[in-house]
């Protein structure tokens, strides 16, 4: 068991007081142990609220979740633990429908099964003793039944694959015949996908195989990399399924065509797709209290994964269908049914933030809820409250209830005894006029009380379709790139997230242009804006698209930084069109497949190489396929020829992302100690080749 007590809100209070400011400045260690809350849910009668919680097993280099349950109906309650098994992993929780027992996943018995434990304290029992890891589940409005999802063969009759022939003695080489070869971070198995299967529970246990509900689709359910839970909605009978897919074809990779799709949760006939009009994404599928309507997020044009989401409402009676956000200019990001079915809450960013909004199912009004920061796990309450997470750049996401007359109440300070001890940071936004005379925002961080000209570090966003809004990130952090003593700077250039579709759309076949205005425009602006920062001694950092932009300066702009730090970036277009794995996102940012685009090697970094000088520290995860790791290798290469000062930091087990405690430590050290060098006097020598 772990030894910590979960702080509480007293101890919030003292990390509040002003000699707790000034203790010292964040470390990377400190961001890799911080705790993370996630995957909140309110018993039925509002008394329970549970959640998962992360915290860091440095040793193992991983982290490990334990479940927390905490009284709303007492003033002042404390968290407690609940159904918590040392060494072992418990997560995804959901309440019965009597909301006497909590499920939830667990890997104590050697693999993921689901489990549920009796409230407020009881002994845990298994309710799955499948053949595989459940991927994740959804409870039946009356709990008679349970859906869950896991990569199955095809071939399987149900989730126990009865039946199925002998496999062949042979190589050990994998047969491919369309696209996905690979995906994200790992290699499509054939025949492998995420099936969903439905068990009848009796006497607190799931019985027989599993009927698929899928039938003929070839397709993943959840759609894969990132899809989850959000994905699946029960009817409100109890007797369907609705869930997102994109059916498989021979080039399944440059398909968005995600769909909406019902089923009967006895496997009787296929499913029907209700958005087969719609050829671009359906998705979020959320069905009303009384059953009557399905919510969900469609976008409009095809291969665009970026285009705005609006909120869809469709009668299930009569399959009649509106737009209800058409006329907001914002993009829905998560759906949750107010509890009287009468509004609908969602989360969209918004100028820096990304807040929680009321949606009028009748008038399709939109209203505010939140103010600043990153609202996220929206949970609807009765009355018309709700709890939610909420994070910003100063610390990372804790859970707060939303009253019904509209004010906010904190719930918990899960790391209020870690937070004590680090000093803030003080963030400024600023706004200037960008490319073309549009207005472009961004943010300065800086160690709270900082005096003198600081070196600035400009963050570059990833996407490119994104933002660096106020919020926490466990990867790119602001706060943590201003403790050693920096100005870190962001700048939500021409293509981001948060502005208006057609401001997020700008950037498409001009990758190199208007975002690189916006950076030269707004480091001068954030200069105008604060004497404290010399923007004559910067260093650029960006991973992604932001890691393209590095190595488009280095090309461009070679004297303007003294250092650069390009993460997973983009160094060759023309390669990157055939080696990344979903190739609707090169194909829409660039104008279809590489013998298809006019004026194809404009933007592209690898025909700047002759001007490259800037040093440069290259980052690159093995397992990256979404821009896979060779563009880094050649970049390198491109630097050592050209004799710029640089070094290369390769990643064998990660992916785009670096996720692991200890890697994530040495990156920011590395990182970190590539900056110092070529902004406080160390650099120069080129000794780093």
């Amino acid at each position: 068991m772990k030894k910590y007590m979960l702080a509480s809100l007293a101890a919030l209070a003292v990390a509040q007081l002003p000699g707790a400011l000034c203790a010292r400045p964040m470390t990377a260690e400190d961001l890799a142990n911080f705790r993370r809350i996630a995957a909140p849910v309110v018993s039925p009668d509002g008394k329970w609220l549970a959640y998962q919680l992360r915290e860091t097993d440095m040793a193992a280099n991983r982290g490990r979740n334990d479940l927390w349950l905490l009284d709303l109906g007492r003033k002042n309650a404390e968290p407690v633990r609940i159904a918590s098994v040392p060494d072992k992993n418990e997560y995804d929780p959901s309440f019965s429908a009597n909301g006497k027992s909590l499920y939830y996943l667990s890997d104590a018995s050697g693999s993921a099964q689901l489990w549920r434990v009796g409230l407020p304290g009881g002994a845990p029992e298994q309710v799955t003793s499948l053949a595989a890891d459940i991927g994740g589940y959804k409870l039946s409005p009356d709990n008679g039944r349970l859906a869950v999802w896991a990569d199955r063969n095809l071939a399987c009759a149900d989730f126990r694959c009865t039946g199925l022939p002998a496999a062949e003695a042979g190589g050990s080489g994998r047969v491919y015949d369309e696209t996905f070869v690979r995906h994200w971070d790992s290699w499509v198995e054939p025949g492998i996908r995420s099936r969903l299967f439905v068990f009848p529970i009796d006497g607190g246990k799931a019985v027989g195989g599993g009927t698929p509900v899928t039938g003929k689709l070839v397709g993943d359910t959840p759609s894969k990399p990132f899809g989850g839970g959000e994905e699946i909605a029960w009817g409100g009978d109890g007797r369907t399924l609705y869930f997102t897919l994109r059916e498989a074809g021979r080039i399944e990779s440059a398909s968005t065509n995600l769909d909406i799709f019902v089923a009967a949760a006895d496997g009787g006939g296929e499913p029907v797709n209700l958005t087969r009009g719609n050829e671009a994404t359906d998705t979020l599928p959320a069905v009303s209290p009384d059953g009557k309507w399905l919510a969900y997020a469609a976008m409009k044009r095809p291969t665009y994964e970026a285009d705005r989401q609006v909120l869809q409402l469709r009668n299930l009676a009569t399959g009649d269908t509106r737009a209800l956000t058409e006329n907001w200019d914002r993009s829905v990001g998560s759906i949750a049914w107010a509890k009287d079915g009468k509004s609908l809450l969602v989360t969209a960013p918004d100028t820096l933030d990304h807040p929680l909004f009321r949606v009028n199912v009748s008038t399709g009004k939109v209203t505010r809820l939140t103010g600043q920061g990153n609202v996220g796990n929206v949970v609807p309450l009765g009355g018309g409250g709700a709890v939610y997470t909420l994070n910003d750049i100063q610390a990372p996401d804790d859970l707060y209830r939303l009253g019904a007359k509209g004010r906010s109440e904190r719930l918990t300070a899960i790391n209020a005894d870690k937070l004590a001890d680090i000093d803030k940071v003080s963030v400024a936004r600023f706004s200037f006029a960008g490319a073309g005379g549009d207005k472009v925002w961004g943010q300065i961080v800086k160690p709270a009380g900082a005096t003198g000209k600081l070196p600035v570090a400009l963050l570059v966003h990833g996407g490119p379709q994104g933002n660096f809004a106020d919020s926490w990130s466990y990867r790119w952090n602001p706060k943590l790139f201003a403790a050693p003593g920096y100005a870190a700077v962001t700048i939500d250039f021409h293509g981001s997230t948060g502005y208006g579709q057609a401001f997020t759309d700008s950037i498409n076949l001009d990758w190199g242009g208007k975002p690189l205005q916006d950076l030269e425009l707004g480091i001068a602006a954030a200069a105008a804006a604060d004497a404290g920062i010399d923007i004559d001694n910067a260093c650029a950092l960006g991973g992604s698209y932001g890691g393209y932009m590095m190595n488009w300066i280095a090309g461009q702009r070679p004297d303007r930084f003294k250092c650069l730090v390009s993460h997973s970036g983009v160094f060759d277009l023309r390669a990157m069109s055939y080696e990344t794995e979903e190739l609707w996102f090169d194909q829409w940012e660039h104008g279809g497949p590489w013998w298809q685009r006019k004026d194809a090697e404009k933007w592209n970094p690898v025909n700047y190489v002759a001007n490259f000088k800037t040093p440069m520290l290259v980052i690159h995860g093995e397992k990256d396929f979404r821009i896979p790791y060779s563009q880094s290798l050649g970049l390198f290469t491109a630097l050592q020829l050209r004799e710029v000062p640089s070094k290369l930091l390769i990643y064998p087990d990660e992916n785009h992302w670096i996720l692991k405690p200890k890697n994530s430590i040495q990156w920011y050290d590395e990182v970190f100690g590539w900056l110092d060098r070529w902004t406080k006097g160390a650099g120069g020598d080129g000794a780093a080749r």
